[in-house]
């Protein structure tokens, strides 16, 4: 199996924050600055009445005035000007973003959404079209609506949900090596017309995902978002694909199976046909829980996402956010598909509030009854690739 990049295990590691040099060079690496760029926006999203505050999101929003201010402060040195921007939570992950902005001083940020000052306002629109380089440490993940906005404005933007100190370490990775891998795993999934997948619960029991890869192209997130018009998560290190969902006229999806997630003590089984979800069985309390959320949300059921992150190798463990856990390995989303070149967007679900994109993160320190045992991939003409063994890419993978 693979073997630890350097055998750095990123949670012994200090946690200080980003000192102004180090952001500085974060911002040029990721984006890559040119003399057009002139105008960085931080935007920050704030509690409200229906989704309260917590001690890891104001820590967050206290983060994101201190790399304004920073970066302020060093303005000649970075070469563009920044703004810090505020708004109300849109309400779930990944929904569209809410109408319009306010503006704010590091130094005043508005505690929660109660202090938003309607005449301050600023339209969304007008945020994302006069600022060509955008940060979002965010509460509620903005990817979905930051990608689809950077196609039509051409800016980029790192997205940061759920960002926390524990993360800052894998700021400082080897993001050449990271980038290589992630490449080398994208022209895999570039050539796969499928990926077999089988999950292993409590050691005993065997559950088969076929997912169709057919029609799509991946993606390589890996931390360097220097194409206008593109946004991607920071920290990243994961390659990506939709699955084929099936819009072809008389070509069916051929997704298919049963994933295994498991949510607390108990273990929910996902049973897939033509890439979506059609029940749900398993232990309670998970099972009703999400079979009550696909009756509502059909939408929830679609396959968005076979995700293949890489920075386990570099010794970096979960911390329980999303945005950095679904980079060590195995992931399969469920939801909202468009952003990633897929169909299912938010016009899908039954309101605003509804629209996810959520990712399933197979790691042992997060579904340690559920081992994806193999992940191969099968080419035209029914070549196989052993891509993973017991969560582990198998040796080769990434060899020059």
């Amino acid at each position: 199996m693979a073997r630890s990049a350097g055998g750095t295990n990123l949670r012994g590691m200090n946690e200080r924050p980003l000192e102004a040099p180090e952001l500085i060079a974060l911002v040029h690496r990721v984006f890559a600055p040119t003399k057009a760029d002139t105008r960085l926006a931080l935007l920050v999203d704030l509690p409200d009445p229906a989704l309260g505050d917590h001690p890891g999101w104001a820590a967050r929003r206290a983060m994101a005035a201190q790399w304004a201010a920073l970066l302020r402060e060093h303005r000649d040195t970075l070469g563009l000007n920044t703004r810090l921007f505020v708004y109300r939570n849109a309400g779930t992950n990944n929904a569209d973003l809410p109408p319009t902005m306010q503006p704010a001083s590091p130094d005043a940020m508005p505690a929660d959404a109660s202090a938003l000052d309607a005449t301050r306002a600023v339209p969304t629109a007008e945020v994302v079209a006069t600022h060509s380089i955008l940060i979002a440490p965010t509460e509620l993940s903005a990817t979905a609506p930051l990608k689809l906005l950077a196609r039509t404005h051409g800016f980029r933007a790192a997205t940061m949900p759920g960002f926390a100190p524990s993360m800052i370490p894998a700021l400082r990775l080897d993001y050449g090596e990271v980038r290589r891998r992630v490449r080398a795993i994208q022209a895999l999934l570039d050539r796969a017309d499928r990926a077999e997948l089988a999950f292993v619960v409590d050691g005993r029991d065997t559950h088969a995902l076929t997912l169709d890869l057919r029609h799509r192209t991946a993606h390589a997130s890996d931390g360097v978002i220097d194409v206008p018009g593109t946004a991607g998560n920071v920290p990243s290190g994961e390659a990506y694909i939709v699955p084929y969902e099936g819009e072809i006229a008389g070509d069916p999806s051929g997704t298919c199976g049963t994933l295994p997630v498991q949510f607390g003590d108990a273990v929910a089984y996902f049973h897939i046909e033509g890439n979506r979800a059609v029940r749900v069985s398993g232990e309670a309390p998970a099972a009703a829980e999400h079979a009550a959320w696909l009756e509502r949300e059909p939408a929830y059921g679609n396959i968005a996402e076979l995700g293949l992150g890489v920075l386990a190798d570099f010794g970096v463990k979960p911390v329980g956010e999303i945005l950095l856990d679904e980079k060590l390995g195995l992931h399969v989303a469920f939801g909202r598909s468009d952003h990633f070149g897929g169909q299912v967007g938010a016009a899908a679900f039954s309101h605003a509030g509804a629209v996810v994109h959520i990712d399933r993160v197979y790691l042992p320190e997060l579904q340690p009854r559920v081992i994806p045992r193999a992940v191969d991939l099968v080419f035209a003409g029914g070549s196989r690739y052993a891509l993973m063994r017991d969560g582990a890419y198998v040796d080769g993978v990434f060899s020059a």
